[in-house]
């Protein structure tokens, strides 16, 4: 099994920028690719950022085309966590994100819900203008 646990939403004025954590625990084979989603009521849930990383140093990242050049997904494999840093924050991005993993590199590229086996329980992030 694997747990997840999602920190750092809050609120912040358009232009800002937020860094959220996901701590990680569990097998690892089974989060070897980790991933943010947002949801807004009403709408579906939508892959922002995922990365993948089976072994080694190499890392692979997938980004939404909304948030491309202002987010960064990174990953410290000692803190067992992921981070999600946004800058240049937008109304738009006012959304409950979630940090979700999954053991295969098609849930990355895909960034597609489905393709997510664990997920957390989400964090707000609301931007104002």
């Amino acid at each position: 099994q694997v747990q997840l646990v999602e920190s750092g939403g809050g609120s912040v004025q358009a232009g800002g920028s937020l860094r959220l954590s996901c701590a990680a625990s569990g097998d690892r084979y089974k989060r070897y690719c980790m991933g943010w989603f947002r949801q807004v009521p009403g709408k579906e849930r939508e892959g922002v950022a995922s990365i993948y990383r089976s072994g080694g140093n190499t890392e692979t990242t997938f980004y939404h085309d909304s948030v491309k050049g202002r987010f960064t997904i990174s990953q410290d494999n000692a803190k067992n966590t992921v981070y999600l840093q946004m800058n240049n924050l937008k109304p738009e991005d006012s959304a409950m994100y979630y940090c979700a993993a999954d053991g295969t590199y098609g849930a990355c590229s895909s960034r597609q819900r489905g393709d997510f086996t664990y997920w957390g329980q989400g964090t707000q992030v609301t931007v104002s203008l």
